[in-house]
């Protein structure tokens, strides 16, 4: 398995491979993780989510396939958009409406989304880069935006 995430970080830390994991993978990635129930994806190495939105503008369900890391039972996403310079459009939505949806195999259900801050963000980031050392590329492409670490916590069974 580290051959493949050697593999795969080296491809998605590159420009190019930025734009395929960013614009052309999603498209894959959506109906294979919704037929596979989250369990598969494209992107080898690294595991996978289906998020689940509500646009906030119109209210529409959005989703993205999203590498995802864990923190106990809650999941944390890195909203770099391969190192642009803006936010990604489903960071916009669930800051919006923070309830959503995760389709990623036994880690599936409803979660409430909220952005880490201070020293939980720090701890958090550096987690993440240890994971995927290719953030650390997306933070120097971003033009000074600071790519924010959003944390997803489980949502009680009602």
């Amino acid at each position: 398995m580290s051959g493949l995430r050697d593999l795969a970080q080296r491809a998605a830390g590159s420009r190019a491979g930025a734009f395929l994991y960013v614009r052309v993978f999603p498209h894959i990635d959506r109906p294979l993780l919704r037929a596979t129930g989250g369990r598969f994806s494209v992107s080898v190495g690294y595991p996978v989510l289906l998020l689940t939105t509500t646009g906030a503008r119109s209210g529409q369900t959005r989703e993205n396939p999203l590498v995802y890391g864990t923190d106990g039972d809650r999941i944390t996403l890195i909203a770099s958009k391969g190192g642009a310079t803006s936010h990604p459009s489903w960071l916009h939505n669930l800051r919006k409406n923070p309830r959503v949806s995760v389709l990623a195999g036994a880690r599936s259900g409803e979660y409430l989304a909220s952005e880490a801050t201070g020293a939980e963000r720090d701890r958090l980031w550096r987690k993440s880069v240890d994971f995927y050392r290719g953030y650390a590329d997306y933070q120097r492409r971003t033009d000074g935006r600071q790519i924010p670490v959003v944390i997803l916590t489980p949502v009680p069974p009602d």
